[in-house]
Parts: C-alpha cells; sequence; structure tokens
C-alpha cells in the first residue's frame, strides 16, 4: 500500500460521522491488504505505529517538527509557528505549507507504508546527544518526499494527534468484519496481546487462531481497572464480597521466567531498573514462569508516603542505589494472570487468590471476605488508620479483563470525588504568574475525540506551576491570544464538589470547585476518564439527591 492512498483513505474518513460507514470502509481496506501490510497497517491508522508494550517511543515533540517543517518549506521558524497558531491543527497547517513551500529542490517520491514505519523504528531507535539532531533530519528526509497530504498524516502521526475517529472498537469491527470471525474474539485476542497489528493477522488466519492466543512472559497486558462507587452498592445483591487495601502506591506488573525478572508500570513501561531493590523482593517470594499484579508503596517509619514519592523512583535514570537505600519499597501483590504455562484471567478471582496465596512466600495484600456492611465498614477505616487510601471490593467470581473499568472492582476511598482528565491547554497566568501558565484546560474523550470539560486553576503549588511550564513548552501546537493548545500527553487528578450542565463547555458538563490533586504521570490517555464517566456520575448523584 503506498502512503499517499493511506492518507486519502484518512482524510475520507474525517469527513464521515457514521460508525458503520467508518467500520465498512476499513474493512474492505482491511480485507485487500496483504498479510505483510497489516500489521502497519492497523497501527498506523490508530495513529499509534508501536504496541504499547513494546518500549518504542518517537519521542517528537512540536519544536522538533517546527524546525524540520521551516528547513523543507524554506520558511522562518516563527513563521511555521504562526501558521499553526492561525490553523489550529498541526497536520493541517503542515499540509497548507507544504502546498506553498518555495524550495523547488525537493521533490515528492512515491511512499510506501512500509518507508513510513521503517522511519518511524528508524526513529524511536535513536538514543544519546546527538539523537534530537538526527530525529529532525528523518522528518526533513520524510517530509521532503510527501505530497502536502501525505505531509498531514505524517504529522499527525509524529505527533501522536491523530484526529481521523478511528479507534480501537471500530478497527475491531472493521477486522471481524473483513475476515468474517466473532468481533469478541478480535476484541479478547487484544486484551491479551495489546496489539492490533499482530490481531488483525491472526484474524486472517482465522477464529481458531484468535481463539487459541495466551499470555506469555515479557509480553504486559493492560491492567485491570476499578470504578468509584460505595459500600452499600456493591452489596445490594446480597453476595460476599472481597476486601482489600487500596494503596497510595503506584501499579505495576511482574514477570519472572527462566530466572529473568521484569517490571512494567501501569503504562506498561518496563521499570526493571528503577527498581531493582523490588525486583529483588519478588524474585526472593515467586517461583519462575509467572505473571503477578500488585501495587508498590513508600514506606518510613512503617508508615505509606504520598505516591509521588514511588513515581519519582519509577522517573529515575541515575543514582538508583542511592534512592534505594534512601526510601524503603514495598510491593503488594493483589492478583496473579499466569503461573506455570497456565493463563488464569479467565479463572474467578477467589481462585487466582487461592494460587496467588500458594505460590507467593511474601507480599499478598491482607484480604477480607464478608457480606456484612458493618464488618466491612470498620475494615475500610481500619485501612485509612493505617495511612492506606481506603480500599477496593471486589467480585469474588470476576474474571480479570485487562484494560477494562467494569463493574467488578469498586474504589472506596473518602476524599472528595476525583476525576483524571487530560491536559489540552493552559491560560498565560496574571501577578507573579505572568511569566507561566496560570489554568489549565481539561477534557475527557469522546467518541475518539478530546472535548473541554473545566479549566483548573487551585491546589497547585509555584514549584509544580513551574515544572508544567518547563515540562509542557515543547507540547504547545498552538496559540490564541493568552491561550496555549497542547498536544495531548498529561492527565491530571481534579478534586471537585459538584458536576453540572454547563452550555460553555463542548463536553455539555462543567465542574464546580475544580482543584488540581497531582499530575497523574503513572496514567496515559487511555485511562482517563470519559464523556460517558462524566455523564453517569452527574446521573447518579441527581438520582441520590432526588430520591
Amino acid at each position: 500500500m503506498i502512503f499517499l492512498e493511506f492518507a486519502e483513505l484518512c482524510s475520507s474518513l474525517e469527513k464521515i460521522s457514521g460508525r458503520l460507514e467508518t467500520i465498512s470502509i476499513l474493512a474492505d481496506t482491511i480485507a485487500s491488504l496483504s498479510k505483510d501490510e497489516l500489521p502497519d497497517f492497523c497501527r498506523l491508522i490508530l495513529g499509534k505505529p508501536f504496541p504499547e508494550w513494546s518500549g518504542k517511543k518517537l519521542g517528537i515533540g512540536p519544536n522538533l517538527l517546527y524546525e524540520a517543517v521551516a528547513y523543507v518549506t524554506g520558511r522562518k521558524r516563527e513563521d511555521v509557528i504562526d501558521s499553526l497558531s492561525r490553523v489550529g491543527d498541526a497536520g493541517a497547517a503542515v499540509e497548507e505549507l507544504l502546498s506553498q513551500k518555495s524550495q523547488t529542490s525537493f521533490f515528492t517520491v512515491e511512499l510506501a507504508l512500509a518507508d513510513i514505519m521503517s522511519a518511524l523504528i528508524e526513529i524511536s531507535e535513536m538514543e544519546g546527544g546527538r539523537s534530537q539532531r538526527e530525529k529532525v533530519r528523518v522528518i526533513q528526509r520524510l517530509l521532503s518526499s510527501a505530497s502536502p497530504l501525505e505531509g498531514h498524516y505524517i504529522t499527525a502521526i509524529l505527533l501522536e494527534d491523530f484526529r481521523i475517529g478511528v479507534g480501537e472498537g471500530n478497527l475491531r469491527d472493521a477486522i471481524a468484519q473483513a475476515f468474517s470471525v466473532d468481533s469478541k474474539l478480535v476484541e479478547y485476542a487484544n486484551q491479551i496481546r495489546n496489539d492490533m497489528g499482530e490481531v488483525s493477522v491472526l484474524a486472517l488466519k482465522g477464529e481458531e487462531a484468535l481463539r487459541s492466543v495466551r499470555l506469555v512472559p515479557f509480553h504486559p497486558v493492560r491492567m485491570m481497572l476499578a470504578r468509584q462507587g460505595t459500600i452499600s452498592g456493591v452489596l445490594e445483591e446480597g453476595i460476599l464480597v472481597a476486601v482489600e487495601y487500596k494503596y497510595d502506591g503506584a501499579r505495576f506488573q511482574f514477570h519472572k521466567q527462566n530466572g529473568t525478572c521484569k517490571m512494567y508500570s501501569r503504562r506498561l513501561e518496563e521499570v526493571t531498573k528503577a527498581m531493582p531493590d523490588v525486583v529483588a523482593l519478588l524474585d526472593a517470594a515467586l517461583p519462575d514462569d509467572i505473571i503477578v499484579d500488585g501495587e508498590v508503596i513508600a514506606v518510613h517509619d512503617g508508615r505509606p508516603m504520598p505516591f509521588q514519592t514511588v513515581l519519582r523512583r519509577f522517573r529515575r535514570k541515575h543514582n538508583i542505589a542511592e534512592a534505594a537505600d534512601a526510601i524503603t519499597m514495598i510491593p503488594n501483590l493483589f492478583d496473579i494472570l499466569y503461573c506455570r504455562q497456565e493463563m488464569l484471567l479467565s479463572r474467578p478471582f477467589r481462585e487466582r487468590r487461592e494460587i496467588l496465596t500458594q505460590v507467593a512466600s511474601q507480599f499478598v495484600t491482607p484480604q477480607l471476605v464478608s457480606g456484612e456492611e458493618e464488618e466491612i465498614e470498620n475494615y475500610y477505616h481500619a485501612a485509612l488508620d493505617a495511612g492506606h487510601e481506603g480500599v477496593m471490593l471486589k467480585l469474588r467470581e470476576s474474571h480479570y479483563t485487562p484494560g477494562v473499568r467494569g463493574k467488578n472492582w469498586v474504589k472506596i476511598k473518602p476524599e472528595t470525588d476525583t476525576l483524571d482528565l487530560v491536559v489540552t491547554g493552559a491560560e498565560w497566568g496574571e501577578g507573579k504568574r505572568a511569566r507561566i501558565f496560570g489554568s489549565f484546560l481539561l477534557s475527557v474523550k469522546s467518541n475518539d475525540r478530546l472535548v473541554p470539560v473545566s479549566r483548573v486553576a487551585t491546589g497547585f503549588s509555584d514549584e509544580q506551576l513551574n515544572w508544567l511550564f518547563q515540562t509542557l513548552q515543547d507540547d504547545i501546537i498552538r496559540k490564541d491570544g493568552k491561550m496555549v493548545y497542547f498536544e495531548p500527553r498529561l492527565v491530571f487528578e481534579i478534586g471537585y464538589s459538584e458536576i453540572q450542565k454547563s452550555p460553555n463547555y463542548e463536553g455539555g458538563y462543567a465542574l464546580r470547585f475544580p482543584r488540581f490533586v497531582e499530575v497523574r504521570e503513572d496514567k496515559d490517555l487511555k485511562e482517563a476518564n470519559t464523556a460517558e464517566d462524566i455523564e453517569e456520575r452527574y446521573i447518579l448523584t441527581h438520582q441520590s439527591v432526588n430520591s
């Protein structure tokens, strides 16, 4: 497949609002591709050239793009920035600039999908002091050979800002339709493999290939997620539930096979080198050929320390031994996904818990099994007294569903309600904040788009605001008066007192008294709250008020 065909397809899909039509067009395209083209197409149509677990990153910020586009189009860097600010979409702005480029030494050549992937892989493998300069050169090479329309979608992929309206759900159904397989099997295979490119090839082979997918060590899966709720709400059905501590730490997945151990964050980034002390503890406590799910907390004088303490260790690249000596890190294990060549995801949670307690010599989180509200309330308050966030209530017959925020796990916390929202913009501050950002625009995902639902200006320390200003500088994609808009990367945890309907935000709702809690660097955009979450919370709140 040549990349121009891919770009023309993307342009067509952007103009389609109907889900069924999108799926039909995608299915026809997928069915026409060769086995070798399938993986690249399915990854790129999502705007994600690499599987999350692969560890490959492009690391391209707007500033690198500005430099490359200025060179290719023969313009000043400031003119490129002005164009991007005026157009409002980096891909569309680059398309416009390429169509007007003044340098005649450049000419377009036919680019294949494989050429684009090869260049992206080359960029992802660049390291060291000269890597930024080398990345710019690769981008220049690509854009010099690209037509304006191709430049549009090359830019969108490089900035991880793909806006064509194709999400994993649409792609899943298109793959199923293209190869006449059950979409539930496509979903199952993607939960295990975390890579629609690989899953598309399995679907081409047929349903048995999808059905036969299994977990393997060192290929992490997305972690099962929890919803907020109440103890009484979970106990309405009159069943026994498992009650465990909710830790204020960092989620991890630990893999061990043939004496090799690796640890992954909730974003599926390998953190083995950053946490050698924790890896050593788990290596000693667990047998070979195993995958477990847990959370690591920092402890001082027997009390848990704030989440940010753990996160700093996850990010640390230097002086790790000194950091390990300074703060004690304790892993807490609460689930097991794989053990001795057996995948355990479809086993009930009560069985997984039994296996975990049998194979782990230490670090299994305490658990209460109860159906009595008073007993669970007492356990909840004991968890708070011990310095933890609250408790998790887990249905004992539930399966492990990677990446799914279902009703099988419910978190009980005492704090103000919070949401995880994506930072998409900011406004320059005033007074002592005049040279940094004073407030931030927050958005949720709605039908594969990000729509604003709030701004937040309170809860920040001066140190945090300075850090955010430095961190977000390279993510600016356009400016509009006092507002700047970012390539979406960061997730804020935001506290609020109430959700209200509002015409002032595209999302249709607004937060009353929003307050910054923390940057959730352990979470990616997939784990941020959605428009559906906002609506559900609004409905539940107003139902309880009216009753």
